[in-house]
Order: structure tokens, then C-alpha cells, then sequence
């Protein structure tokens, strides 16, 4: 049943005993290279296929992060289940989990014995808050990581409420933050033979995430205020209501600035002094916050990008989900996938975003239902007989 694999990580074996959104993309990340992963989910299905949108009776949930997977289902409380995980860690290059810390050492299969059963195995071990520290047995999810981080409290209009981001950025960059830990443990592996733990923090990986106003913090004490959609160190940028629309123009450099006053047919702008440094933009961004406002409004949005790609200033319309979808772009960069399953038809998927010209990721499988691969898993990967599979089943173990 196995499907062969080529791309740079073809024989690499993962065990993913994660769920929700960090941990499963990580191993998916794995998979669209090549690994062989096998996710371990109970017999009812991990919480996530049981959150709405549904397509079929799947949670639209699944069709994210969990392609190129084989899926095999065991409830852990089972006694013959510790066994079970312990073949399978036998079997893996990495383990990929991300529960709350200490709960795979209560399950009987902490980082300790699973050296023991597997000398250099890899364990990436995905948190809130990471494996040490005063918060680390904490509880989090994406929005407890975007508040506690400091990122929730840069989101926002001057003067507004703090805002959480459209989406669950804490859990996609942690994710990608784990697919890079195994992959250097991978290659560490390679060269000495060692396996490792891995510790990756969604709180860690925010805090990492904040950018110029951190390193302001750290290095000046200053603490820089909400800017909504301002930049933060040039001006003017911002969003503008065009006739049919907002638009986002970034005409804030030395260079910049000008061409935009040129097109705008505002010359006296850029030649006037109070205007002359980013200072002086910052200071006044306002006032020309205002102009600019003013002569977006009269004009459609693709006019106003026509005159701005014409002189090179960088802008965007700001386009809803539908917009970007479908957009020409998206469809050059191979950025939205199809894979067929053999119940729900054709999924449409986002693609992966790294592009490779040697070894590009490849979608060989849809996301499956749960416990779809339990006989490839069972009886081919563990070499158990039919007759223990069927007796799994029947006592609601798989």
C-alpha cells in the first residue's frame, strides 16, 4: 500500500502523534517531501474533525494539514496500546507530538524510554510554552500565544483594543519552526549517528516573531505603540479608500516618495523641506495621509495601480480571501492543490510554499478519515495478522 516516495526526505520515517493545527502541519511539511508519515488519531477522531465548516460529513478542517498521510486510529487507554506505540516508535526516525508537557511521560512513553526502545530517535516535541520554564504544563492555544507574546498587544488602531490576527499565525509559524528542528536533527543524525529532542514554543516562536519593536525594547527601552496599518519607521504608508475600494501603498523611502507626489501631479510635495527626511514624513504623515486620501478617493483602485506600476511604487489592492484565490498569481505559483479521494472526489488544498527545482513537494495522497490506513499500518508497518486487526477493531481499539 505504500506509496514510493521520492523528494529529499524519501525514507525518513515520522511518527505524528499530534493534533490541531502546529504539530500536524509540521508533519505535513515532512510529508510533501517525501517522509513516510503515519498519524496515530482515536477511533472518534482527533477534536478538529469535529469542528465546523463540514464537506460530506469531514470537517473542511482536515483537508489543511493532513495530505500525504497515512492514518492509522488506536485509542491509547487500550491496554494493548502502549505496545503498540512503542513498535511504532521503534519503527520511526522522528516522533513528532505536541501535547502539554509531561503528558507523553504519563502515557509511558517519554523521551527516556523512547531512547531506550530507539537509541537515536528524534522526538520534536511542540508546546505552548516549551518543555522548561514556570508556564511550561500551561495550557495554550494560538490565541493565548498571540496575547501572552506581546503580538496581540502591537495588533490594532492607535488607541484601540488590542486584536487578534485573521488567522492562526502562532500555530503556522510554530509549525514551520518544528519542520525546521527536525529537519536539522535529521541532518545532525546523518552526520553523527545521534538523535535529539527538540523543543519548539509557540510562545517562543512569537515572542521571536516581533521585530523591530523587541529589539527597540531590548536595546532603547522603548516601547513602540499600536500603528494599525501604518509602518512603523517610514511614512506615507497606508491604506487608502479608493472610489471602489482600499488600496495599500507603500511610498515611504527617499526614493519612494517623489515618484508617488509625481503621480499624484503634487510635486510641491516632495520638494517641500518639511517632507524632505523619513523624519519628517514620520511627523507629518497625517497632512499627507489626508492628500493622499483625498486624491485615492477620486479614482478607482485599478487606475491608481496602473499609475503606480508604471513608476514603480509598490502597492496593493486589499483583497478578500475570495480575490486572492482565484488571482492569476496563486495559479502560477502552484499555490492551490487538488488531490482526489477516493469518497469525497476532488479537495482543493492550499500548496506548499517552498518551491524546490530539484525536489519539489508533491501531493500523493489526500487527507484520509480516520483509521483509513489501518491495515497498511497494522499489518504491513507492524506485521500483525488479520486476525489481531480484526480483533483491535471488534474491541474498539482501532
Amino acid at each position: 500500500m505504500a506509496n514510493a516516495t521520492t523528494g529529499p526526505l524519501a525514507g525518513v520515517k515520522v511518527l505524528d502523534l499530534s493534533r490541531f493545527i502546529a504539530g500536524p502541519l509540521c508533519t505535513q511539511i515532512l510529508a510533501d517531501f517525501g517522509a513516510e508519515v503515519v498519524k496515530i488519531e482515536r477511533p472518534s477522531g482527533e477534536d478538529s474533525r469535529h469542528h465546523g465548516p463540514y464537506h460530506e460529513d469531514e470537517s473542511i478542517y482536515m483537508f489543511l494539514y493532513h495530505r500525504n498521510k497515512y492514518d492509522a486510529s488506536l485509542d491509547t487507554r487500550y491496554p494493548e496500546a502502549l505496545g503498540i506505540l512503542e513498535r511504532l516508535i521503534e519503527w520511526a526516525d522522528v516522533v513528532v507530538e505536541n501535547y502539554r508537557p509531561g503528558t507523553i511521560e504519563k502515557m509511558g512513553i517519554g523521551y527516556e524510554r523512547m531512547k531506550e526502545l530507539n537509541p537515536d530517535i528524534i522526538l520534536v516535541s511542540i508546546s505552548g510554552f516549551g518543555q522548561t520554564g514556570p508556564d511550561s504544563r500551561r495550557a495554550l492555544f494560538d490565541a493565548i500565544s498571540q496575547a501572552s507574546s506581546g503580538l496581540m498587544n502591537m495588533t490594532g488602531e492607535p488607541g484601540g483594543k488590542p486584536t487578534l490576527s485573521g488567522t492562526y499565525i502562532a500555530d503556522y509559524t510554530t509549525g514551520y519552526q518544528g519542520a525546521i528542528g527536525a529537519l536539522m536533527a535529521i541532518l545532525h543524525r546523518e552526520r553523527t549517528g545521534e538523535g535529539q529532542l527538540v523543543d519548539v514554543a509557540s510562545f517562543d516562536t512569537m515572542f521571536s516573531a516581533l521585530g523591530i519593536r523587541l529589539i527597540a525594547q531590548l536595546m532603547l527601552g522603548l516601547d513602540m505603540p499600536r500603528s494599525g496599518s501604518r509602518d512603523l519607521l517610514t511614512a506615507p504608508v497606508n491604506v487608502y479608500e479608493a472610489a471602489d475600494g482600499p488600496i495599500y501603498i507603500q511610498a515611504g523611502t527617499a526614493s519612494l516618495f517623489p515618484k508617488l507626489c509625481a503621480v499624484m501631479k503634487r510635486p510641491e510635495l516632495a520638494e517641500d523641506p518639511r517632507f524632505a527626511t523619513v523624519e519628517g514624513r514620520m511627523e507629518h504623515q497625517e497632512f499627507l495621509e489626508g492628500e493622499i486620501g483625498e486624491w485615492a478617493a477620486a479614482r478607482t483602485a485599478s487606475e491608481i495601480a496602473q499609475l503606480l506600476d508604471e513608476v514603480g511604487v509598490p502597492y496593493a489592492k486589499v483583497a478578500s480571501v475570495a480575490e486572492v484565490a482565484e488571482s492569476p498569481q496563486i495559479a502560477a505559483r502552484g499555490m492551490i492543490v487538488e488531490a482526489e479521494h477516493p469518497e469525497l472526489g476532488t479537495i482543493r488544498m492550499p500548496g506548499n510554499p517552498i518551491k524546490m527545482e530539484k525536489t519539489p513537494p508533491t501531493v500523493r495522497k489526500a487527507p484520509p478519515r480516520v483509521g483509513e490506513d489501518n491495515e497498511y499500518v497494522y499489518r504491513e508497518i507492524l506485521g500483525m495478522s488479520a486476525e489481531d486487526v480484526i480483533r483491535l477493531h471488534q474491541a474498539g481499539a482501532i
